[in-house]
């Protein structure tokens, strides 16, 4: 049960992810520039007070240093690239195991 529901999401994040590649590529395409979509701009575009608010618990909560190079270096990644990697890495956690060749069971 699990297994299917990380591949659900797996599938879901990899959807994601095309879509705003896509989206990054027909803005580029239109404007002949290159338009990369980061991580934190859509964020605040679609809630920027649960940016704001999560940005205050991780900074009350943890060193300072999670925050300003970790977090802050993930955020400024595109977002069809987080995306993709978070999809991957559902899909291959919710995969099925190979069977063991010539061991009992």
């Amino acid at each position: 049960m699990i297994r299917a529901l990380l591949r659900l999401l797996g599938v879901l994040f990899l959807a994601a992810g095309f879509i705003l590649l896509m989206y990054d590529g027909a803005k580029s395409i239109a404007d002949s520039r290159i338009y990369i979509y980061k991580l934190g701009q859509l964020w605040t575009d679609i809630h920027a007070a649960s940016l704001e608010s999560a940005q205050a618990k991780v900074q009350a909560s943890l060193p300072a240093v999670v925050w300003d190079p970790a977090i802050t270096t993930l955020l400024d990644q595109p977002s069809w690239l987080v995306f993709g990697i978070v999809g991957t890495v559902l899909i291959l956690l919710g995969r099925k195991r190979k069977p063991l060749i010539g061991y009992a069971r």
